[in-house]
């Protein structure tokens, strides 16, 4: 930007015809144009004189993208050749106000380099819309040994707003970053919208630590912490929908820990208010539940990046949605494994991966329909999936994914049937901020129903909208 300011003045300067020279407004405007030249020369000057002196870094006082030198070449250069400059006319030379444009650009400008506007927020929309058809109507679907919990049931009959987020996300200043996203979608034909996520990041902690603070997604297993949206099928796996409620987020804090090595290594916790499934009640004065977690990955050659983590959420229940009341943990052990030629995996490649569920109680269930009926639960059940994504193109992909849920054998949802599913996607993608999606599934949720679904999907993006995660 200073380069280019620096070259409209000096042309501004050199090019003005000679019937203005008499003009007494004319004569006032050139002197103050070459007031600004000399101000300017002066600052560049400085400016070679700091590019010799040691500055770390790390220091906001990085040096200027444009060289001082290679700028002051340029005014020499016009300077020495005024006659290739080309002539501007009268009316374009009075329209413009270069000392007006300088100071504009001086004030939209920190003492530091950064630009003003840059803490301004990015926002962008993501649309997302569907078709279903079941060959089973949604309303009686039933999973053997799980109850329908949070976002755990199939998709509704017909066309569907689903969910569409608005993000707003932004650096506040020298230390922290905030992210607010709101949630709306159509459910039983009524609209909701609802805070998704609400938090702060630190930016500035040292020795690879960060804390998070407000509301957001659980860092637990691989997809929690990844909005839906991101996701290579239009649902969730059977394990989400049975052991989380689809997606688990709350209201907490997080610390994290990367380690400063050459691969990735993190490792961190979270406490968080224990208000949403598997939790329930906010025990505990508010902080009912606890997580851990830790996750290594990283490259095999030029072709492969892997990713594999373990998981642990602990939390005190009380009046569950599925109506238990105790102590309950979910672990989580995840594994992704992606191969494209060169690493471009824009271009094409395979992206394998696997999530592994455990979910033990130890409690009591009390039945939510009527709480005269109540029962020890103390037991443990399982579930998982695995999944292929194959990238053809920058255009498609198609994917499997297969989906098991082992139920637990004593307790409340005792079943000697372990409900499993099959998926197959076909997605086109026009460009990286718009999708459609074809997708067939064959759900055996119970031993005497099947579930064939047929689902259309759209999706874009609009505005800016930060780098998905690996």
């Amino acid at each position: 930007m200073r380069k280019s300011l620096l070259a409209l003045c000096i042309l501004s300067t050199l090019a003005i015809p000679p019937a203005f020279a008499a003009d007494p407004a004319t004569d006032r405007r050139i002197e103050a144009l070459e007031a600004q030249v000399k101000a300017l020369q002066a600052e560049l000057q400085a400016m070679k004189s700091q590019s010799t002196a040691s500055t770390p870094a790390s220091t906001p006082q990085a040096a200027p993208t444009a060289p001082a030198d290679s700028v002051q070449a340029e005014i020499d250069s016009l300077a020495a050749t005024p006659e290739a400059a080309p002539a501007a006319s009268a009316t374009s030379e009075l329209d413009i106000d270069p000392t007006a444009n300088i100071a504009a650009s001086a004030d939209s400008t920190s003492a530091s380099g950064a630009n003003g506007n840059a803490f301004n927020p990015a926002i962008s929309i993501i649309l997302n819309g569907s078709y279903s058809h079941h060959s089973l109507d949604p309303e009686s679907y039933a999973r053997a040994g799980f109850p329908l919990v949070g976002e755990g049931g199939p998709s509704p009959d017909g066309f569907s707003l689903g969910e569409s987020e608005i993000s707003f996300a932004a650096n506040i200043d020298d230390k922290f970053y905030g992210q607010l996203t709101v949630a709306m979608e159509s459910e039983d034909g009524e609209d909701e919208l609802g805070i998704e996520e609400a938090y702060i990041d630190t930016t500035a902690l040292p020795a690879g630590f960060n804390l998070r603070l407000g509301r957001f997604f659980s860092n637990i297993g691989y997809l929690n912490s990844h909005h839906a949206h991101t996701d290579s099928f239009f649902d969730r796996p059977l394990a989400y929908q049975a052991f989380l409620g689809g997606q688990y987020g709350d209201d907490g804090v997080q610390l994290r820990w990367v380690a400063p090595t050459s691969f990735l290594f993190e490792v961190g916790g979270e406490a968080l208010r224990g208000q949403n499934y598997p939790s329930g009640g906010a025990q505990q004065g508010g902080v009912g539940t606890h997580t851990v977690f830790a996750h290594v990955g990283g490259d095999v050659g030029t072709n492969n990046e892997w990713l594999a983590g373990v998981s642990m959420l602990k939390t005190k229940t009380e009046g569950g949605e599925d109506g238990f009341s105790g102590d309950a943990k979910v672990y989580v052990a995840d594994a992704t494994w992606k191969w494209a030629p060169q690493g471009n995996f824009k271009d094409g490649g395979v992206t394998l991966r696997t999530e592994y569920f455990r979910d033990d109680r130890d409690g009591l269930f009390i039945d939510p329909e009527d709480d005269t009926i109540t029962s020890p639960w103390n037991g443990a059940r399982r579930g998982g999936y695995v999944e292929a994504v194959y990238r053809l193109n920058r255009l498609w992909d198609v994917g499997y994914r297969y989906d098991k849920l082992w139920a637990d054998a004593s307790g409340p949802y005792a079943s000697d049937f372990d409900p499993y599913r099959h998926t197959a996607e076909l997605t086109w993608r026009n460009s990286e901020f718009s999708l459609f999606r074809l997708q067939l599934s064959h759900d055996k949720p119970n031993n005497e129903d099947s579930d064939n679904a047929v689902t259309v999907q759209y999706q874009t993006s609009l505005g800016a909208h930060g780098a998905h995660k690996f």
